[in-house]
Parts: C-alpha cells; sequence; structure tokens
C-alpha cells in the first residue's frame, strides 16, 4: 500500500513515522517502513529529524492534492493536519473552516475519485452543550460549544457524504513527546512555579499519540489485508464508519496535571490546586464531560488499548531520553 500522511509535523505524524521505524526495526529490515511506502507531507518540511523526508504539500490546494495522489498512486491517505488553536478558531473561522472541513472534503472527493481509503482524525470538542455524563458513543449527537469543533463537526459531515472509503477516528486531549501539549506545558510550570491552578470540571481523557498511531496502523493492517483477499479494486471497505479513541480511564485536567508533576518528580516544588474553569476566562465554552466510548473501535479491529496511566509513564520516559540522550 502506498499511504499518504498529512499533517506530518504534528504530534501524531510524528509518532506515525517513528511507529513506522519501530515496525520495521522489529521485522529486522532498516527500510522495511520506506518499502510499505509512507509519504509524509506538511505545509512545510518542518524539523522532524526523521529518517523520512517531509514533502511540501497544501491540502487545501484541491489541484496539488489531486496531482500528488495520482502521481504517487496512493491507495490510502491518512489526514492528521487540522487547525487546533481552540482560541485562534474563534477569531480565524475562516481558517479554522478551510483546514478542518473544506481540506477534509477535498481529501474525501480525490479519495472516492481514486478508490482510495481516507482515514481522518477527529476530536471530542464535536461534543460539549449536551450535558453527557456515560461515555459518548459514534451516534451520540455533536453538539459543539465553538468553532473549533464546529469546523471539525463539518469536515465529518463532508467526508460521509463524499462517498469514499472512510474511517474516522476522534480523539481526546492528545500529547507526546513532540510539540506543544498539556503534559509538557505542567512540567515546564512546575519546574518553574511554586504554586499553579488547573481546571477540575473538565473531564475527560488524555490520549498519547503513540498509541493512536499505532491504533492507525492497526486499521491499515486490517484494511490491507480486506482488500488483498477481496481485490484492490474493491469500491467498499467493510470496516468504513465513525470510531472513538483515546486511552482508557477518566480524569479532570487536574488529576492528570497531579499525574504528571508525581512521575515527573516536580510535584515536590509545586503545589498544584483544584479550580473551575470560570476562574480562566475564555472565548470558548470547552466541553465539561467528553469521555469516549471505545467499545466500538476496540471489538471491530481487535485493539486492547492502555490506560492513560501507564501511556503517561511511557510518554515520560521517552520525554527523560530525548532530554538526555545519554540515559
Amino acid at each position: 500500500m502506498r499511504i499518504l500522511v498529512t499533517g506530518a509535523n504534528g504530534q501524531l505524524g510524528c509518532s506515525l513515522m517513528q511507529r513506522a521505524l519501530e515496525t520495521a526495526a522489529t521485522a529486522g529490515r532498516a527500510d522495511a517502513a520506506e518499502e510499505q511506502c509512507f509519504l509524509f507531507t506538511d505545509i512545510s518540511t518542518g524539523g522532524s529529524g526523521s529518517h523520512f523526508q517531509v514533502t511540501p504539500l497544501d491540502i487545501t490546494d484541491y489541484a496539488a492534492v489531486e496531482r500528488f495522489v495520482s502521481g504517487n498512486n496512493i491507495e490510502i491517505i491518512i489526514n492528521c493536519a487540522a487547525y487546533t488553536n481552540v482560541e485562534m478558531a474563534e477569531e480565524q473561522r475562516e481558517a479554522a473552516e478551510l483546514l478542518n472541513a473544506t481540506a477534509p472534503g477535498q481529501l474525501a472527493q480525490i479519495a472516492a475519485a481514486h478508490n482510495a481509503l481516507l482515514i481522518h482524525i477527529s476530536t471530542d470538542y464535536v461534543f460539549g452543550r449536551e450535558p453527557y455524563n456515560t461515555p459518548c458513543r459514534e451516534e451520540h449527537q455533536g453538539t459543539p460549544t465553538g468553532v473549533y469543533g464546529e469546523t471539525k463537526l463539518m469536515g465529518e459531515k463532508r467526508v460521509l457524504e463524499s462517498g469514499c472509503k472512510y474511517v474516522i477516528v476522534r480523539t481526546s486531549w492528545l500529547y507526546s513527546a513532540t510539540g506543544k501539549n498539556f503534559v509538557k506545558s505542567i512540567l515546564n510550570l512546575t519546574s518553574t512555579k511554586s504554586e499553579i491552578k488547573v481546571v477540575f470540571d473538565q473531564v475527560g481523557t488524555p490520549t498519547y499519540a503513540g498509541d493512536l498511531a499505532e491504533a492507525i496502523l492497526a486499521i491499515v493492517k486490517d484494511y490491507t489485508e480486506e482488500m488483498g483477499r477481496s481485490g484492490s479494486k474493491e469500491k467498499s471497505y467493510t470496516k468504513s464508519g465513525l470510531y472513538h479513541f483515546s486511552n482508557e480511564g477518566v480524569c479532570s485536567w487536574y488529576d492528570f496535571a497531579v499525574a504528571i508533576a508525581e512521575l515527573s518528580g516536580t510535584a515536590q516544588r509545586c503545589g498544584i490546586l483544584p479550580c473551575l474553569s470560570s476562574q480562566f476566562p475564555s472565548k470558548v465554552v470547552r466541553p465539561s464531560y467528553s469521555v469516549l466510548d471505545k467499545s466500538k473501535i476496540k471489538r471491530t479491529f481487535g485493539l486492547s488499548i492502555p490506560h492513560w496511566h501507564q501511556s503517561l509513564r511511557k510518554c515520560l520516559k521517552e520525554l527523560l531520553r530525548t532530554s538526555n540522550p545519554n540515559l
């Protein structure tokens, strides 16, 4: 399979690169990942430092994406690109809609035209207005409270309406050892301040990007096997659908911050106090409860998902290793 990955410089894109390389190493073939024909792209080449080359590609440019997909015989598109600045989206709706709604719709149209599978990443921010108090299932109505969630929900609908083979994966509270995220922010704050406040009235589940990347690769493997059995010209994929993925467990942002500080050893230097969201005025009303029900993706693809605490330990070890390569 020839696989296009968009948004390669982001947290999930970098994690997919890393998992592809790890798969190659496990197989005992240094170039095995490249033999699988992963093509990583982003708006710029960035500086991932990966073994893979990142090719510039603007996914909002329909003609450019069409040329790339056609010229490289792409069979799977994994869309990791998104406008994720929740606050700025309120001021830049046009930019957010272009990247979160228009671009996925165009990718879906191109995927349909080339009989390719589109794996599109969405978000728990499609929920929020409805006061759910049990894990959100895929069929729960999306009721976003801000532009980010609204445009991501629009993107989902355009993929669904395109007629392409698709897998939409909603995720939540994404973090990794690369890029900007909550884990790295808390590590910095608890290392430099004596006391911080973190909201405890927003509840969800953290997602380690490495675990999400592995889930995506499991979907790729399943699709490859199905197409191998039925023939690559098959116009449908029996597991096309909308899925939820996060790590297991539930916590508030406050609980998450306390765990980060305790596991990293910064808890003794900085006090962490719980507070209400109202104490941090924002342009965006964030979901107060967006725990995702993962039963469908586990059942469909046979996934075993780690608890968020276990995956946080893994990420912190990775951060320690990258900050001190001699360890």
